[in-house]
């Protein structure tokens, strides 16, 4: 049986979908208006490995992802670069796009951007105010009444008290508590906007998500997800909305990635102390970024550093290293097999990929010594599952090189050198090899090389 642990029962459940066989599942997506960052490669890459085990297990997953495309730092960065709002959001997504490929992210099915689902927005606002858990305030714009919803900490599990004391609140005379959010912005000079009974405006960010998943998923589905920092009050304030105008469960679990950490400290924007993907990707392979997020558990804290992700590039590596050189047949995988009985366990529990991955070697281990056809096949399945091994490994080792760098005339330079007895040449080309990063491998078939 399937174990997910879920953020609403603040405890691990079995899983249960709504209709057998089947699963829905929402991520809340990025704001597009600067280049990914590995927090954002978190969330692609973990809920990107939960709709994969899902597949794997025999459901068939409906994986909906949005795309934030109007918010206040999209508006902000596009007057700032002089530049138009969907120009900017448009150049943002294709990067996104981009990053995500690179480490190896299936497209979620549907991703859906907030601009072309204002009028549902609309649509809820209306149902809100004329169910009393919203009101239009002096200045234009309309709030959520958060006291009128009974359930609202449920997710986090504070009381609204709780809530006030320890998190920062928007002070707003307009609102009738501090507590309330904004559902409706009226319009300020230079911004876009959108025609409503309230007055021209555009929405606030948590009405967002509510509309898109429920207009692509229904109003009662089985996943939602995103990251921890969202938990409070992005998602807080979705159920709110959505529960308060559906009158029904939004969602029947709630998973929550941790945060990528630095120095101790959350990796974020307003720190100033986070990499882009894509400054990450100059100078690692994606998939050792990859290997990096899924060899941690999704809850828990990921530390970033060099040193880790050159553990992580050396640690992929050794896998790559057992299936060097072997002809791996295809088939189907036998899960009665004892390795992939344990990787299935271990998926099976929560999504644990450090158990999993521990399986990939023990596999490769055996390998090593035995330099099974099967066994290499097993690693090389188990591993797709996760998006993991599936380059010949010669590609892997040797990455990209200097196209200046001639290595394989090198290589048979230093082996005519080695023939006439020439070691002091020999010797002064592999260590112009490995000035230029790139490691002499001598074996009983031949000289091998792979970057360092």
């Amino acid at each position: 049986m399937l174990k997910l642990h879920n953020t609403l029962s603040r405890s691990k459940q079995v899983f249960e979908p709504i209709t057998a066989k089947k699963v829905s599942m929402y991520v809340c997506g990025m704001t597009v208006y600067d280049f990914c960052h590995l927090g954002h490669a978190r969330v692609m890459v973990v809920f990107d490995m939960v709709a994969r085990w899902f597949r794997t297990s025999g459901y068939e997953v409906t994986y909906v992802r949005n795309i934030t495309d109007i918010d206040d730092k999209i508006i902000k960065r596009a007057q700032e670069n002089n530049e138009s709002i969907q120009s900017l959001t448009q150049r943002f997504i294709t990067a996104m796009d981009e990053d995500s490929a690179k480490l190896g992210i299936i497209r979620p099915d549907i991703e859906p951007r907030a601009t072309e689902h204002v009028q549902g927005m609309l649509d809820m606002i209306s149902q809100l105010i004329n169910k009393g858990f919203a009101y239009q305030a002096s200045n234009g714009d309309v709030f959520y009444k958060v006291r009128s919803f009974n359930d609202y900490g449920k997710l986090s599990g504070k009381s609204l008290e709780d809530l006030r004391a320890g998190e920062r609140v928007d002070v707003d005379n307009h609102k009738q508590d501090p507590m309330d959010f904004v559902l409706w912005k009226s319009v300020k000079p230079g911004e876009p906007y959108w025609e409503s009974p309230w007055g021209n405006g555009r929405p606030g960010w948590h009405i967002e998500c509510s509309v898109m998943s429920a207009a692509h998923l229904g109003q009662h589905f089985d996943i939602h997800g995103g990251g921890q920092d969202l938990q409070f009050p992005h998602h807080e304030n979705e159920i709110a909305q959505s529960e308060a105008t559906h009158g029904c469960t939004m969602a029947n679990y709630w998973m929550h990635n941790g945060f990528i950490r630095v120095d101790d400290e959350k990796m974020s924007k307003s720190l100033g102390n986070f990499f882009t993907i894509r400054e990450v990707l100059e100078q690692y392979d994606p998939e050792v970024v990859r290997f990096f997020i899924l060899r941690a558990h999704y809850r828990s804290p990921l530390n970033y550093s060099d040193k880790h992700l050159d553990d992580a590039k050396a640690s992929l590596t050794r896998l790559y290293t057992a299936l060097r050189g072997i002809e791996v047949a295809d088939g189907a995988i036998d899960w009665a097999q004892p390795q992939a009985a344990k990787f299935k366990a271990a998926m099976d529990d929560d999504f644990n990929t450090p158990e999993a991955i521990a399986v990939l070697f023990e596999l490769a281990n055996d390998l090593n010594k035995d330099k099974c056809a099967t066994t290499a096949a097993l690693l090389k399945q188990l591993a797709a599952i996760i998006g993991l091994l599936q380059r010949d490994p010669e590609s892997f080792m040797q990455g990209e090189t200097n196209s200046d760098l001639d290595i394989e005339g090198l290589i048979a330079a230093r082996i005519a050198a080695k023939t006439a007895k020439n070691y002091a040449e020999a010797d002064r080309i592999r260590k112009a090899l490995a000035d230029a990063g790139i490691v002499l491998e001598d074996t009983a078939q031949g000289t091998t090389w792979r970057r360092a």
